[in-house]
């Protein structure tokens, strides 16, 4: 059977492979080979810098309003080829079917929700120390922006990254994850039959030392977005310092989930597993360590543990009555398999889970690991699978102390019914989002944005929007 071979989309058009390098795209459940991609080069990414740099003068002297249409159309687009677009991210990222057709779903929500802003972001005008004179405040595009996308939610990143960029007259060039690509292909080819203007979006696959590099350094790019690790963030910020590139950065999580005695542990368990099992745990903003009061330890981890042997998995393209499917790859298989085994060598005690399941695909058991200690690994370092770690603690206070201790700051969580707790743990807890009561999933009217070595910068809503905008300042005497 022939494998498709995709192509980069630049300038309006799908052009050919020029380095006659490929990546091949796994299916992480099967093994199976889905496509080939091409393994994209510095000069690749350069023309499509080009190509958007030469449409966006063009784009932006549109009304606003007019920008805000294509991006509906592109929402009607996707919503009409949900069935293929969620297959596709079934297959390539292991996704469940439900959780697949959500991100296609809320992918054409966000650009809905983006293109009303076209009417509605504004400048200010100041008042003057002077007389006769009135300072006006402008908010502009600030040129051609760059995305660079993770694989765990491969399909929503590209309209967060692309939505509020082009709705402010930007133009952009989207570098997917070589490991889930085929999903950005289809978005590809829905603006290049809807007639979007050439240049306007831009897509380039291959690696990330090479096309991700290359955007972070091109001195034409005015903004560059990364969703990804630590380290990706890091060498992100390198290549970007000799422009001074503003840059936006999601990176690693390390969220802490916080029970107290008067929580409601039905509630508490549902969210906080949902929050842990969610895309087989791969997702940087949900649960990663739970802290619960003494008075409900032990009540909680037994629920845990049988929350956790309940959980079902397996092939998702073939099941749409499973909770998880595969890890993304042999990878991080084998990364998971090591950070339990350290924990174990560290002291902690397996409850449950711990090893792959099955002989074929990238499958990890959903565990649960009790007697951790605060300076363990897998209480410090991101996790990124099915494993949760959970700790006794006594007050409050303690726990916002733990919680805090972190060089990471993206999300965390609170369970309790006291108004007064929640209100306290609040003004202390050091991250970008608290989830009181419910599982950690953002709303695209919030402001996605982490502290510390979690990122710079933030996306969705309204600050997520105004990363894409620039100030100009006039002083009009008269």
């Amino acid at each position: 059977m022939s494998v498709t071979q995709h192509r980069h989309y630049i300038n309006g058009q799908f052009v050919e492979n020029r380095s006659d390098r490929w990546i091949e795209v796994i299916n992480p459940a099967t093994g199976a080979l889905l496509s080939r991609i091409p393994e994209g080069e510095r000069e690749d990414a350069g023309r499509a810098v080009d190509a958007a740099e030469a449409a966006q003068p063009g784009w932006e002297a549109l009304p606003a309003v007019e920008r805000g249409q294509w991006l509906h159309k592109i929402a009607t687009e996707i919503r009409r080829r949900e069935p293929e677009i969620a297959a596709t991210i079934v297959a390539e990222g292991g996704k469940t079917q439900q959780l697949a057709q959500t991100e296609v779903l809320f992918t054409a929500d966000y650009l809905d929700y983006m293109a009303e802003w076209a009417r509605r972001y504004e400048g200010e005008i100041l008042q003057s120390d002077r007389q006769d004179e009135t300072i006006l405040v402008f908010k502009k595009a600030i040129g051609v922006t760059a995305g660079i996308l993770p694989w765990n939610f491969p399909f929503f990143l590209i309209a967060r990254k692309a939505a509020p960029a082009l709705v402010t007259g930007n133009t952009i060039v989207i570098k997917p994850s070589e490991l889930t690509p085929n999903n950005a292909m289809l978005f590809a080819d829905i603006v290049n039959e809807l007639g979007l203007p050439p240049g306007v979006f831009n897509l380039v696959t291959g690696y990330g030392p090479q096309v991700g590099q290359a955007l972070a350094e091109n001195p034409k790019v005015g903004l560059l977005s990364l969703t990804g690790s630590v380290n990706a963030g890091i060498a992100t910020l390198k290549a970007a310092a000799d422009n001074i590139t503003k840059v936006s950065l999601e990176l690693g999580g390390k969220a802490p989930a916080i029970v107290m005695n008067d929580a409601d542990l039905d509630l508490a368990v549902k969210a906080i597993v949902s929050s842990r099992m969610i895309n087989t745990g791969q997702v940087c903003n949900c649960a990663e360590r739970l802290y619960v009061q003494a008075g409900v330890y032990d009540e909680m981890v037994k629920r845990l543990e049988v929350a956790f042997g309940a959980v079902t998995s397996g092939d998702p393209a073939s099941r749409d009555d499973i909770d998880m499917g595969p890890l993304i790859s042999a990878e991080a298989l084998t990364r998971m398999e090591q950070k339990v085994a350290r924990s174990l060598e560290q002291g902690a005690t397996l409850v449950c889970g711990g090893k792959r399941s099955g002989d074929s695909g990238f499958f990890f058991e959903p565990t649960l690991l009790t007697d951790v200690r605060q300076e363990m690994d897998i209480m410090r370092e991101e996790t990124f699978g099915p494993v949760l770690p959970v700790m006794k603690f006594d007050t409050l206070e303690e726990a916002i102390a733990l919680a805090n201790d972190s060089e990471y700051g993206l999300t965390s969580s609170l369970y309790t019914r006291d108004l007064i707790t929640t209100l306290r743990a609040l003004k202390q807890l050091k991250c970008g989002e608290t989830y009181v009561n419910r599982e950690n999933f953002e709303a695209m009217q919030g402001f996605h944005a982490g502290w510390r070595k979690s990122g710079i910068g933030g996306a969705d809503g309204r600050h997520g929007l105004e990363e894409y905008l620039q100030t100009h300042v006039a002083y009009l005497q008269y």
